[in-house]
């Protein structure tokens, strides 16, 4: 076998070699690597509106010692995470616990799949269900809440006049301010509004309405804003002009609001959200065709229901309540 050939052969079983270890060191680290299993624990129904989420439910894994654990949030959410040694493909036995719900024992294998977990709710003796005891109903559920809004009132107009004194016609020889072209001598005035405190000026307008004004140019003044008092600057090379500066004045107040809406109610869930801003909710609802308004706190307590609240990421928050045993939703 000549030189080049055996050198060929050598980087060939090099590489096959480099190959096979970086294959086993692959194989090694996912088997070390500890495993993490998600899930999400709903509610059993034929209708998928009404699989809602589940939390705190228990879910434990007592293959493992000691047992592993995790509890479902507000969203049905719950993450296992495996310690090293538990490979994807083995079988644990997943047991989830709820006073409301049918005890679960499920035989499952781990795997990066995303688990979807539905528990049988239990149905609990209720006053209702007695001779002679009729559910008590639950109906026109409204959701109301304020907030606070800042509102501007127009409450006149603002005016001011400003002259720009020069002299056409003389050159400029460099002498600044000049005319745009550099030719004439050239001056520049201004003008100012001021709103006063606690107002704003808007929709502000700057024109000329004596004197040469198409040989001038407005320089300077943010119109764009709403602010207290504005400047403008005008560049005139021509003789003498004058401006008219006006605005509106505008006052700001802050008002309350009282906004309502109507939850979305399937089954025995209700369910809504507030904004940010939101101050005051309440729930108000018909009890056995009394009107009853229920102020929601930061834990929402209600007689015949089971509320939960959570805060999402843009400070909106998230209800779901659910109706008690021996209460029923009257639909009109």
């Amino acid at each position: 076998m000549s030189r080049a050939r055996q050198i060929i052969w050598t980087a060939c079983a090099l590489a096959a070699l480099g190959v096979f270890a970086v294959t086993v060191v692959a194989i090694y680290h996912r088997h070390k690597h500890p495993v993490s299993v998600w899930g999400a624990v709903i509610k059993e129904d034929a209708d998928p509106r009404k699989q809602s989420p589940i939390s705190d439910v228990q879910i434990t894994v007592p293959d493992m010692t000691p047992p592993l654990t995790a509890k479902s949030d507000f969203s049905g959410l719950f993450k296992l995470q495996f310690p090293p040694g538990i490979r994807r493909g083995m079988k644990v036995t997943l047991q989830l616990r709820h006073p409301g719900y049918q005890p679960l024992d499920l035989q499952e294998m781990v795997s990066d799949d995303l688990y979807v977990i539905r528990m049988t709710s239990v149905e609990e003796p209720s006053p209702s269900s007695q001779p002679g005891h009729a559910p008590i109903t639950v109906a026109n559920v409204l959701v109301r809440y304020s907030i606070e809004t800042t509102t501007s009132m127009n409450i006149g107009s603002a005016i001011s006049t400003f002259e720009v004194e020069n002299k056409g016609n003389v050159p400029c020889r460099r002498h600044r301010p000049c005319s745009p072209d550099g030719k004439w001598k050239a001056a520049i005035g201004s003008g100012s509004l001021d709103a006063g405190s606690g107002n704003l000026l808007d929709d502000v307008r700057v024109s000329c309405i004596a004197g040469p004004c198409p040989f001038t140019r407005i320089l300077s003044g943010d119109t764009s804003h709403q602010v207290q008092r504005i400047s403008v600057s005008v560049l005139n090379w021509s003789d003498t002009t004058t401006f008219l500066l006006q605005a509106e004045v505008y006052r700001q107040q802050i008002d309350d609001i009282v906004r309502e809406s109507y939850p979305v109610i399937f089954g025995q869930s209700i369910n809504f959200t507030l904004p940010p801003a939101a101050e005051g909710p309440t729930l108000e609802a018909e009890i056995n065709q009394t009107q009853i308004i229920f102020p929601l706190g930061p834990s929402p307590i209600l007689s015949w229901a089971d509320c939960e609240v959570r805060v999402e990421r843009d400070h909106s928050k998230s209800y779901r309540c659910e109706l008690k045993p021996g209460y029923v939703i009257q639909h009109h």
